[in-house]
């Protein structure tokens, strides 16, 4: 026979960390005035029930309506480290879809994270910077973070932060920098980032060739790249990774439109790697080797040298890639020029 029994267990899928959600379109509105909420337990619980939500981009698109964001705003400088780690995580999931990032520009999000670079708490950190990457790699999100002055404080984070967060740092950093690097080349951009080409993490040094590269796209970050740079680049060429090669590739290809950074170029041996590079199965680093050895072929020394390996080119004409075979036939039109 059944027997009544008295549990101390709470009943299944009650999760005391929690807020209870309301029922239907009243949910939103009553996580809203939990997060308003004077008791900080309510207001952490609330941020919990949010933070599950948000995945859901209909979801975001209510929540931005109700003026959520101004709320989340207010709690990231909240004293308790959990509301402002679960407010920076909600944020960091809104960002992903795209409905959220355009509510985060908007509402002026970005320059309400500037306090939060210097969090105590690393998840805090790591979450405010996830944020930025993703605004940044929409042009309105880049002008943002430009406009916010954080380009300096960027720079700075990369000396101190964990690996991990600079790899963030960087991808910032490289979306901003596509747009305008002049206070970014003020600020010692180079050589900073200089000093990551030789980092141990594989990812950064390729980000950080990438980001110079993204430099070198601006005539004032050429010349500090070809003052600066091209040696430690050309050294990167021999780099283990395919990834760390192709960056560094990259970043040459723009450093020798210069003509000093032909000269630093050719003088630090680039030649020889950039044709292994050339032959090699990655269309980027293709693409960026053949471009830098075109510029290097301008040079006499370097088409002299060119001249015995043009053959060698010639078998990049059928790359399936149509970019890589104009560019492989213009390399080998410049190597096999001769005055009339």
């Amino acid at each position: 026979m059944a027997h009544a029994r008295i549990s101390a267990s709470l009943p299944p899928n009650i999760d005391p960390t929690k807020a209870p959600l309301a029922f239907g379109r009243r949910a939103l509105p009553k996580l809203k005035e939990g997060l308003c909420s004077p008791e900080l337990l309510t207001q952490q619980q609330a941020l919990m029930s949010l933070c599950d939500l948000v995945h859901n981009p209909e979801i975001v698109y209510q929540a931005l309506e109700i003026g959520f964001l101004d709320n989340l705003k207010a709690l990231l400088v909240h004293h308790d480290s959990t509301v402002r780690q679960k407010t920076t995580e909600i944020l960091s999931v809104m960002a992903t879809h795209s409905v959220g990032r355009q509510g985060l520009i908007r509402q002026g999000v970005i320059p309400a994270l500037t306090e939060l670079l210097d969090d105590p708490v690393d998840i805090c950190r790591k979450n405010t910077h996830q944020i930025l990457e993703m605004m940044a790699k929409l042009p309105e999100g880049a002008a943002d973070v430009l406009h916010a002055a954080l380009i300096p404080s960027l720079l700075l984070k990369l000396k101190t932060e964990l690996d991990e967060i600079q790899e963030l740092i960087l991808d910032t950093l490289s979306s901003c920098l596509h747009l305008e690097a002049s206070e970014a080349l003020a600020s010692g951009a180079v050589t900073i980032l200089k000093e990551k080409l030789t980092h141990p993490t594989v990812a950064i040094r390729s980000k950080a060739a990438w980001v110079l590269l993204a430099a070198g796209t601006h005539p004032e970050g050429k010349s500090l790249i070809c003052e600066e740079v091209v040696a430690a680049l050309v050294s990167l060429l021999e780099d283990t990774d395919p990834e760390v090669q192709a960056s560094a590739a990259g970043a040459l290809m723009f450093a020798t439109v210069k003509p000093q950074g032909r000269f630093s170029a050719l003088g630090a041996g680039a030649i020889a790697p950039l044709l292994r590079l050339a032959t090699e199965q990655s269309s980027r680093a293709r693409l960026s080797a053949l471009k830098a050895l075109t510029m290097l072929a301008e040079l006499p020394q370097g088409r002299t040298t060119l001249l015995e390996h043009a053959a060698m080119l010639e078998q990049c004409l059928s790359d399936p890639c149509e970019t890589v075979r104009r560019a492989a036939t213009t390399a080998i039109s410049v190597i096999r020029w001769k005055p009339c």
